[in-house]
């Protein structure tokens, strides 16, 4: 509902394409850094690159995963990328003056085509769901089920619709769909979260909220890894599918799945009544299929590659470091000593603050 390098690194040679086959190459053993001969023939390979990353080659979206081959490939040959990199020197004024320019307008036209009830369908739509069975965990329910059909049906369908439309049209398409059905959602939620039946009381026990606060502080470092690029978000910069190993995905390989849930039972637990349940239930059930429905397309997308990634993380946060697969650096806090996870804990603080706007905006909607 709730719903964002410091040192240098070692050179490894980047993925082998398929159609550059060096058999003897991967029965060598591994070889130290700059241990190739001057004029080494392996180095002259036009497939072939080096890439300084943040102590790990980070193979790139657009390289890694091809499945034009049954050949097997060694786990140490291929890395996700390297998720929250953000470098200031790289960013364009222009871009970022672009997204805030697509940002207003999208705004905008959601306020005046969804939100505002004179002109927009936004109470329309959710007057029709209300009137199903006058029921408020129906209702919430019914929505939740219409957003996730709409979001995770298109996200489906990405790969055709790109082909057929192109990224950053697609990705247009896909938020204009989803963004005022999710909009509905929330507004919703906030309006009747304290309506039907209550189930439990536990605000005044002593440290529920403080342990709730924190709950869902800590889930929003879970929400929004697959967000760090704003620019891609906006389709400013192309949006891509990315392969994501470092950061929050060494804990869990479907983070947002982990916030969610983390999120729903704080919130839960705060509220007691039986939409905030329903709501919970809804949400969880959703990002519960998109763990299973986000392997699916990235096996599609990046094949082995994908599967190598998979092998060495998991679902259920922490296993993979507990049972040895996942091999964390040394200095592994570095990778959340990043802008964008600064960004979020900004962001987060500033969500809990602004709790009461939120809640007097979404009371002027009536819905």
């Amino acid at each position: 509902m709730a719903s964002f390098v410091l040192s240098i690194a070692r050179p490894h040679l980047y993925h082998l394409s398929p159609r550059h086959k060096i058999p003897s190459l991967l029965c060598l053993p591994p070889l130290k850094p700059f241990s190739f001969p001057k004029f080494s023939p392996v180095l002259s390979h036009p497939k072939l690159v080096t890439h300084f990353v943040y102590h790990k080659t980070i193979a790139k979206s657009s390289s890694v995963g091809s499945r034009e081959t049954d050949d097997p490939i060694p786990d140490e040959s291929l890395l996700g990328e390297d998720s929250a990199a953000f470098q200031l020197s790289e960013q364009k004024l222009s871009s970022w003056v672009y997204f805030t320019v697509i940002l207003g307008s999208v705004l905008l036209a959601l306020n005046f085509l969804w939100i505002n009830p004179s002109t927009g369908f936004g109470t329309a739509f959710v007057d029709s769901i209300s009137n199903i069975s006058g029921s408020p965990e129906v209702t919430m329910l019914v929505l939740m089920a219409i957003f996730a059909t709409v979001h995770s049906g298109l996200a489906s369908l990405r790969d055709q619709g790109e082909k057929l439309i192109g990224e950053r049209a697609f990705r247009v398409l896909f938020a204009g769909i989803s963004l005022p059905l999710a909009v509905s959602t929330v507004v919703y939620f906030i309006n009747h979260r304290y309506d039907g039946t209550q189930l439990w009381q536990v605000q005044a026990v002593p440290g529920v909220h403080e342990l709730v606060w924190f709950s869902s502080f800590v889930s929003f470092f879970f929400l929004y890894p697959s967000t760090f690029n704003l620019l891609e978000v906006a389709a400013v910069d192309k949006p891509k599918m990315h392969l994501w190993e470092t950061g929050i995905m060494r804990i869990t390989r479907h983070p947002q799945m982990v916030g969610q849930v983390i999120w729903c039972l704080a919130h839960s637990l705060w509220i007691g009544k039986t939409v905030a349940i329903s709501a919970s239930v809804g949400l969880i059930a959703h990002h519960l299929f998109g763990v299973w429905n986000g392997d699916r397309r990235l096996s599609i997308r990046y094949g082995k590659s994908f599967e190598v990634l998979k092998k060495r993380t998991s679902v259920i946060p922490f296993v993979a470091i507990l049972d040895g697969r996942q091999k964390l650096p040394e200095d592994y806090y570095k990778e959340f000593l990043r802008l964008p996870y600064v960004a979020i804990t900004v962001l987060t603080l500033g969500a809990y603050f602004a709790h009461p706007l939120m809640q007097s905006s979404s009371y002027n909607l009536h819905w």
